[in-house]
This record gives structure tokens, C-alpha cells and sequence, in this order.
């Protein structure tokens, strides 16, 4: 029976540390850090997400604001908006929350976040960094799962992780990060994706799987060994007769995989509160680092 990696748990130790540190900010007579997200048309699963992050904001103290725009917007009115808070001397961080309108170039929107305000970690510039093993925004959700595996002393050294999935949010950073030369990390990785034949021959072999492929149950028991660490970063609504007319699920069979691994993250209650502190976290660094704070 595997023990529960408890992102949950750990998110909220987090989130404290964080508090403490904004209130001797603030009692040191200077202001708290400001995030700000921008949320582009009404999806709600990217609502739900901007919302929760403003709560977390409120829990540790920081100053957040909210700008909305509808799904009609223009690209230069965005990346107007982004100019304004690349130069404001009162945001320390900002988001673009994503997906975008068809309308609007992802690529050229992420380009234009400076990259010393980049709390997502998105930008080539910090991406690059991230690659060289240089200080820099970590994506909050590798960023998470990296502090789960710190918390909890999992040993990745010398050990076989297999990644599914290859997205730039999660399945490349990750492969980058596990692989570097710091704890948690020096692990040898192999990347895994849809073009993948026979992903359950890597799978079984694996001391770590980590999988981020938004495929509800898709990793088995049979696909993996007794002891293994699983993380599920996946996280699927999946329709159903509760009152709330979904369940949320992962990558990960949960109910046969536990009764194999040696240690296991739950969905709901997994990596998504860690992904969500780590996103403070690093707005807490861009505070500290900011040019407008030394």
C-alpha cells in the first residue's frame, strides 16, 4: 500500500512560510508583493483556477489584482496591457492565463512578459536559464512537483524516471529538471509522449513516473513495478451524477496503483495546491529581486 505524497499538506506549510515572510515585509513599513492575472474570456476551468489563485494571494498576504478581458479582445490591445505591467513599479509578478482566443499569438504574448516579472516560468529567457541550471522562475507545476519529492525526501539519485507526456508546461521542463545536477534530480530520464510505441515497457522499468497527459486512468497497475513513486499531474472532469455533475481524474488508476507503488499522489489533493504555492513562491522571488525593491 503506497504512502500519499499529501500536495495538499505540504501547500499549506508553504503558503505559512510564505505569510510569515510578507509580514516582516510589511513590518518593515514596505509594501506587500502584487500579482496580477489576466484572464482573456469567460472558460471556466480558467476561471476557477484565476479565482483560486487570487484566494491564495489573500492567504499569504500579497496584494493581487484581476484583469478581465472579453474573448473578442485584439493582440496589440493585450500586449498593451502587458506593457503597462512590464513598467508598473507596483507589480512584482503577472500571469496571462491560457489558453488564448484563436485570434491571439500565444507565442508572441509569452515574448512580450518581462522576463523578470515571468512567474509562470514560461518565457524562453527563463526556460533557457532553467536548462543551463541558472536562478531563475521554475514552471510552478515542475516547481511543484520537484518541492513534493524535496518534503518528503523521495530519492531520486542514480534513479530510472520515465515522463509521460511533453508538453513546455510540464513533460519538458521536468525531464530537464529531474535530470540536473541538485536533489531532487540527477536521475537518468527518459522522455515518453503519444508517438511513444509500448509506453508500458518504459513504464514497468521505472523507479519514478511522472505523468501529465490529461488522459483519465491511463496509467495501470501492470503498467508500472512494486515500489515505484508516482506523480499525477493530469486532472480530467469526468461526467457524473454527484451534485456537482463531474468528478475530477487523473492519469493515474489510482485504486490499483496504490496497492503497488511505494509512494503516490492523490488527484484532487496532489500536485494542483503545490502548483498554486509555488506560483506565490515565485512571485514572493520576483519581490525580492525586483529592481523597485533593492
Amino acid at each position: 500500500m503506497a504512502e500519499i505524497l499529501d500536495g495538499l499538506k505540504v501547500s499549506k506549510e508553504i503558503k505559512k512560510e510564505i505569510r510569515a515572510n510578507v509580514e516582516k515585509i510589511v513590518s518593515g513599513n514596505r509594501r506587500a508583493p502584487h500579482l496580477v492575472a489576466i484572464l482573456v474570456g469567460k472558460n471556466g476551468a480558467s476561471m476557477t483556477y484565476v479565482n483560486n489563485k487570487i484566494k491564495d494571494c489573500e492567504e499569504v498576504g500579497f496584494r493581487s489584482s484581476l484583469v478581465e478581458f472579453p474573448s473578442t479582445v485584439s493582440e496589440s490591445e493585450l500586449l498593451e496591457k502587458i506593457k503597462d505591467l512590464n513598467q508598473s513599479k507596483e507589480v512584482d509578478g503577472f500571469i496571462v492565463q491560457l489558453p488564448l482566443p484563436k485570434q491571439i499569438d500565444q507565442e508572441k504574448i509569452i515574448m512580450a512578459i518581462d522576463p523578470r516579472k515571468d512567474v509562470d516560468g514560461f518565457h524562453p529567457e527563463n526556460f533557457g536559464k532553467m536548462a543551463l541550471e541558472m536562478d531563475t522562475f521554475l514552471p510552478a507545476t515542475p516547481f511543484g512537483i520537484l518541492t513534493l519529492l524535496e518534503r518528503y525526501q523521495i530519492d531520486t539519485k542514480g534513479k530510472h524516471c520515465v515522463i509521460i507526456g511533453r508538453s513546455r508546461i510540464v513533460g519538458k521542463p521536468m525531464s530537464i529538471l529531474m535530470g540536473r545536477k541538485d536533489f531532487p534530480g540527477n536521475s537518468t530520464v527518459t522522455l515518453t509522449h503519444s508517438y511513444t510505441p509500448h509506453i508500458e515497457e518504459f513504464t514497468r522499468n521505472a523507479d519514478i513516473v511522472i505523468t501529465a497527459l490529461g488522459d483519465p486512468n491511463f496509467l495501470k497497475a501492470n503498467m508500472i513495478k512494486d515500489g515505484a513513486i508516482i506523480v499525477d499531474v493530469g486532472i480530467t472532469r469526468v461526467e457524473d451524477d454527484s451534485p456537482k455533475g463531474y468528478t475530477l481524474v487523473g492519469d493515474v488508476d489510482f485504486a490499483s496503483c496504490k496497492e503497488k507503488a511505494a509512494w503516490i499522489t492523490p488527484v484532487p489533493g496532489g500536485v494542483g495546491p503545490m502548483t498554486r504555492a509555488m506560483l506565490m513562491k515565485n512571485t514572493l522571488l520576483a519581490y525580492k529581486t525586483s529592481v523597485y525593491n533593492d
